[in-house]
């Protein structure tokens, strides 16, 4: 299953630099949930948790299998941040939207 990725950023880029932030998040995600087609499926389960639960749940109120998807989807989209801004870039200037 593929996903399409878009940088969002309120910051100027130009199209090289906005192709190559989203290939390196692309990249990274893809790495660390293990391949491209569970970014999708992955992403939407983190999604029907935060819209059940709220952004920032307890933890002890999730269920084992949603606090893994929980986990692995803060933790995979962070090295994806990571990758594709460096690790002291400000979270709120640049967003990704990922769609199915």
């Amino acid at each position: 299953m593929s996903y399409t990725l878009t940088l969002r950023t309120a910051e100027e880029a130009s199209d090289t630099e906005r192709r190559e932030a989203e290939q390196r998040f692309r990249r990274a995600l893809d790495a660390a949930l293990g391949d491209a087609s569970l970014v999708a499926p992955t992403y939407a389960a983190y999604l029907q948790i935060v819209g059940t639960y709220g952004d920032a749940p307890d933890l002890d109120a999730l269920t084992s299998a949603e606090r893994e998807v929980f986990d692995q989807w803060q933790a995979a989209e962070s090295a994806a941040m990571t990758a594709a801004f460096g690790p002291h870039r400000y979270m709120d200037d640049a967003w990704f939207d990922i769609g199915g």
